[in-house]
């Protein structure tokens, strides 16, 4: 009897061993490439935006005062403009083949010509057309081209907030739950949903903007910051600074479930995703504690 027990034991131990295996081996990303930036290493880098017409990334290294734009077919950094000291925000325009950073270092916003891959113009952000008062701390503002609305997160006071750019005028503040510092924020226009990233409590919130509620809240690792969505693969995408990217995916736009905290390096709080290949990139600033500037390439992997 004692025999026939321990063979038991041994058949289902050995009968679980692949499957546990399968589980804790079984990533949603796989690493793919990396490459070296022009810039100095242990800086601070910012945000990222894909400019899908010339199939370029551009990528802001924001403590080093330069920004990168990156051919996304070959991996090869193809220009680094200079003059965009504290660059943050980045985006592009593909109907003037320009792209706009937002320079904290000398309070301008800088005009990139992709032509010439060089800044043509510096805006005075003293020139004002009008203000908006929020009395908190703001998170990157988010378009939405279905419902043509911006959408602001007003971190310091857990609130989201929508602007009609026809008027230039605040129509809308929402209370975001359990939400705490609600920072980053990315959209799924289609389905008339915001998701966003809650750093004070480490929390993915899925916003109904129907509704004007939250619908679920979903657990982040620690020091969540940029999130993009996928709507490809359905997939919610947060880089956390204490070294992992949180994976959400959407069943349906009311039902969300978390598929894992990828492991990356400490300090990567930025990512973007091209939307053609799934592809996702993220700058490191550190590898095991020691300085770089590296762009790391993902494979999306679509059967864990």
């Amino acid at each position: 009897m004692h025999k026939s027990l321990l063979m038991f034991a041994l058949c289902l131990g050995l009968a679980l061993v692949p499957r546990m295996n399968s589980q804790t081996s079984a990533h949603t990303l796989k690493k793919t490439a990396q490459f070296d930036l022009p810039g100095p290493g242990g800086k601070r880098f910012d945000y990222l935006t894909i400019d899908t017409d010339d199939h370029y990334l551009l990528s802001a290294h924001l403590a080093a005062g330069q920004t990168y734009v990156i051919d996304l077919r070959t991996n090869k950094v193809v220009a680094t403009v200079g003059d965009t000291p504290g660059a943050e925000g980045i985006e592009y325009v593909p109907e003037l083949k320009k792209f706009y950073t937002s320079n904290a270092g000398d309070n301008t916003i800088g005009v990139v010509d992709l032509r010439l891959m060089k800044v043509v113009k510096k805006l005075s952000t003293d020139e004002i057309v009008k203000t908006l008062h929020f009395d908190s701390e703001t998170g990157m503002p988010q378009y939405d081209p279905v419902a043509r609305k911006v959408y602001v997160n007003l971190q310091d006071q857990n609130i989201f907030a929508i602007i009609d750019p026809a008027t230039d005028e605040v129509v809308g503040r929402y209370p975001v739950g359990r939400c705490k510092g609600n920072h980053g924020m990315t959209l799924d226009p289609e389905h008339h949903r915001a998701f966003l990233s809650c750093e004070e409590n480490n929390l993915m919130t899925v916003f109904d903007l129907d509704k004007h509620q939250p619908i679920a809240f979903l657990p982040m690792a620690d020091g969540p910051d940029v999130i993009k969505f996928d709507p490809g693969l359905g997939r919610i995408y947060a880089a956390c600074y204490s070294g992992a990217i949180s994976v959400f995916h959407q069943d349906d736009p009311n039902h969300y479930r978390k598929l894992e905290d990828f492991k990356v390096q400490h300090a990567v709080h930025s990512l973007a995703v091209d939307l053609e290949t799934h592809r996702v990139y993220t700058p490191e600033q550190e590898e095991d504690g020691k300085p770089v500037a590296r762009m790391i390439v993902y494979e999306a992997v679509t059967n864990p």
